[in-house]
């Protein structure tokens, strides 16, 4: 079964994943440093207005903890998260998503986001000093391999991450270890159900582009 952008499920991947996560670690740098640069993708405040994440709760937070969201969709908008729950982001970037999920947990819940790119982590990291939000914390991670305990998640949480890892069986596999008994899985991302060919599949290029 091919999805996510045409990578193999169970088979090998089909593209160098350390190649692949220096791209996306680059692309995601600039969308850190430089915020208001020049994507092919959408970024920020206009960004959450148009995936229907709540206005109100975006306007009470900082510049730094929206300006570099770069999102697909809007998870939460497939089941509510309670208030204790625990939350794990896979691949958080500068933090808007952890944030909103720490809203909803309150401080007797917990939120873990997990990232690979250095400068989202140092920007997520100050902004949730910056918020005081000390059931907020975020983590130097891989999808596949992320530094979370067996069963300690309520509910794991990812938007547009998935699609950029090379190995999605791997990033399921783990989501289902970190998940404890009748959590789920509330993800959000850009999936393909044609095949794709073999030689755009192997383009690194095209998968961050």
């Amino acid at each position: 079964m091919r999805i996510f952008g045409g990578s193999t499920m169970g088979d090998e991947a089909m593209v160098d994943a350390e190649l692949l996560r220096a791209e996306v670690r680059q692309k995601y740098k600039e969308v850190a440093v430089d915020p208001h640069g020049e994507f092919h993708f959408h970024t920020g405040r206009p960004l959450t207005a148009r995936l229907g994440y709540d206005q109100d709760l975006v306007a009470s937070m900082p510049d730094a903890a929206v300006e570099s969201f770069a999102g697909v969709a809007n998870p939460f908008s497939i089941a509510s998260i309670a208030a204790g729950d625990s939350v794990v982001d896979i691949g958080s970037g500068a933090g808007f998503d952890s944030f909103v999920a720490a809203d909803l947990v309150g401080p007797q819940g917990a939120v873990v986001g997990i990232d690979m790119t250095s400068e989202m982590l140092d920007k997520s990291r100050n902004t949730a000093r910056q918020l005081g939000l000390s059931h907020v914390e975020f983590r130097e991670g891989l999808g596949e391999e992320t530094p979370v305990a067996d069963g300690w998640a309520d509910v794991v949480i990812s938007n547009g991450v998935f699609n950029l890892c090379a190995d999605k069986r791997a990033v399921f596999d783990d989501v289902m270890r970190v998940l404890r008994p009748g959590g789920r899985l509330q993800l959000v991302d850009i999936a393909n159900g044609n095949d794709v060919p073999e030689e755009a599949v192997r383009d690194i290029d095209l998968w961050t582009a």
